[in-house]
C-alpha cells in the first residue's frame, strides 16, 4: 500500500494568534480540513482583533467559542492589543508566551501529524508551534504571510537598526527550526532565504498563496441587508482592515478630488487602528458619499460585494508591501467584480495580468481619482468583462480546492519524512 495513502484522516494542530470569531482566512482552512474528515485542534488566544478589546460576546460566554465547525479550540490567556504601540507589543508577547506554557500543558498527551502556523504578524506565534513540534516530534509548517522584521520597519513600529537586527535573529531562529516555510507570494523567496542560515532544501520552501472563501466564488447572490444597490451612482467598496498601511489619507484625497464631478459613493466596511481618524475626517469634511459600515461577519460580505460596481484595494508603498498580495485580492477576484488597485508590486501585477481592473501606484491619489473617472464612464458590459476575467484568473491560480489538496499532500509528506528519520 502507498505510504501516502489518502485514507487515514490527519490530526492537525493549528497555531494562530487570531481565530474565529475574528474574520481570518485561517477559519476557512480549519473548516475545510474538518469537512475533508480530518481532526483539527486550534491553539489560539482570546478574540480582540481589530478593535483592541476582547469581544463582549466572548466575555459573556467563553464556552460557546470552544468549537468551530467541528474543530476543537484551545484558548490561552493574553493581553488585548489595545490602541497603543506598547499594548500591541505586550499583546504579541503575551500570546506566544502563554501559548508556549499553557498550550503545551493543555495539549499534553495528545498526538498530531502536523502543526500549522498561520503566520501573519507577529511571527512569534510560531514559537509555541516549534516548542510543541519538538516535544511531540511533529513537523511544523509556517505559512509566511508577513515579512519580519521588514514589515515592522515599513509600518514604523521599529526603526532602530540594532533592534531590527535582534528581531531578524529571532526570525532566523524560527525559520531554521521550521520543517516547511509556505510563502504567500513568490516574491517572498529571496527575503525568507536570507534568514535561513542553515542549508535549506528547495522542497522546504513552498509557494502557497491565499484563496477566497467559498461564499465569494459561489454563483448565488442574495440581497444585502447592509446596503441596497443603487444604479444611479457608481459604488466603490473597500473591505478589510482600516489601518495605517491602507493609506486612507490618499483615498480621502481622491474622494474629495472628484466629489463634484462624478456621482460616486464610497463604501468602507471593516475596522482597525485608523477607524477613528477616518470617521473624524469624513465628518469634518462632510463627505456624505462616504459610507462607513463598520465591522460585519464574513458571511455578509459576498452579498455586500454584489451592491458594488468596483472593489478597492490599497496599500502604502515600500519594498515589503510590494512583495505582498493582500488576502482580499483573491476574494475580490473570486467575486467577479472589477478591481481598483492603488498598490505596487505583486498585487498590481496580478490585477493587470488577470485583466480584472485598473491599477495606479501606491499613494497616487490623483491616479486613483482618474481611474474612478474612467471606470465610472464605462458601459456595464465592459465592467462585467473585467469582473469575469478576474474570476477566471482566480480559479486558474488560487483555487481553494487545489490549494487544500496541495497542503494535505504536504502534511502527509512531512509526516513520512519525520517517521523515516
Amino acid at each position: 500500500m502507498d505510504r501516502l495513502s489518502q485514507e487515514r484522516p490527519l490530526k492537525v494542530l493549528v497555531v494562530t494568534q487570531y481565530f474565529w470569531p475574528e474574520n481570518m482566512r485561517i477559519n476557512n482552512m480549519v473548516e475545510g480540513f474538518v469537512a475533508k474528515g480530518h481532526e483539527v485542534t486550534v491553539l489560539t488566544g482570546q478574540p480582540n482583533y481589530p478593535e483592541g478589546k476582547v469581544y463582549a460576546e466572548y466575555l459573556r460566554d467563553p464556552a460557546q467559542f470552544s468549537c468551530y465547525q467541528g474543530a476543537r479550540i484551545i484558548r490561552v490567556p493574553m493581553l488585548a492589543r489595545g490602541k497603543r504601540s506598547i499594548t500591541l507589543a505586550l499583546n504579541y508577547l503575551s500570546f506566544f508566551t502563554s501559548a508556549s506554557i499553557f498550550g503545551c500543558y493543555r495539549l499534553r498527551g495528545q498526538s498530531f501529524d502536523a502543526i500549522f502556523v498561520y503566520g501573519v504578524s507577529p511571527i512569534m506565534a510560531a514559537i509555541p508551534a516549534l516548542v510543541l513540534g519538538r516535544l511531540k516530534s511533529v513537523p511544523v509548517y509556517v505559512w509566511v504571510l508577513d515579512l519580519w522584521p521588514e514589515t515592522l520597519n515599513a509600518v514604523g513600529v521599529i526603526k532602530k537598526p540594532k533592534l531590527l537586527g535582534l528581531v531578524g535573529k529571532m526570525v532566523s531562529w524560527i525559520y531554521n527550526r521550521t520543517d516547511y516555510l509556505l510563502l504567500q507570494s513568490r516574491s517572498f523567496d529571496e527575503d525568507v532565504r536570507k534568514y535561513c542560515t542553515r542549508p535549506i532544501s528547495p522542497d522546504r520552501l513552498v509557494y502557497f498563496p491565499s484563496w477566497a472563501e467559498d461564499d465569494f466564488s459561489g454563483d448565488l447572490q442574495l440581497p444585502s441587508d447592509l446596503l441596497a444597490r443603487d444604479d444611479s451612482t457608481f459604488t466603490i467598496l473597500f473591505a478589510g482592515n482600516i489601518g495605517e498601511a491602507q493609506d486612507f489619507p490618499a483615498i480621502m484625497t481622491a474622494v474629495k478630488a472628484i466629489n463634484s464631478e462624478v456621482p460616486v459613493r464610497w463604501v468602507i466596511v471593516g475596522n482597525g487602528r485608523a477607524s477613528d481618524w477616518l470617521s473624524q475626517h469624513v465628518a469634518e469634511h462632510q463627505l456624505d458619499n462616504v459610507i462607513l459600515l463598520g465591522r460585519h461577519p464574513l458571511e455578509k460580505m459576498p452579498a455586500l460585494f454584489a451592491t458594488a460596481d468596483a472593489l478597492l484595494v490599497s496599500l502604502k508603498t515600500n519594498e515589503v508591501f510590494e512583495k505582498t498580495i493582500p488576502g482580499k485580492v483573491q476574494a475580490y477576484l473570486a467575486s467577479g467584480k472589477p478591481v481598483i488597485a492603488m498598490i505596487d508590486g505583486e498585487a498590481a501585477r496580478v490585477v493587470g495580468e488577470a485583466g480584472a481592473g485598473m491599477a495606479c501606484a501606491s499613494g497616487d491619489a490623483a491616479g486613483l481619482a482618474e481611474i474612478v473617472r474612467t471606470m465610472s464612464a464605462l458601459p456595464a458590459e465592459e465592467l462585467q468583462a473585467m469582473g469575469l476575467a478576474g474570476r477566471r484568473y482566480y480559479f486558474e491560480h488560487f483555487s481553494k480546492t487545489t490549494l487544500f489538496e496541495r497542503l494535505e499532500s504536504l502534511f502527509r509528506k512531512g509526516t513520512l519524512r519525520r517517521n523515516d528519520k
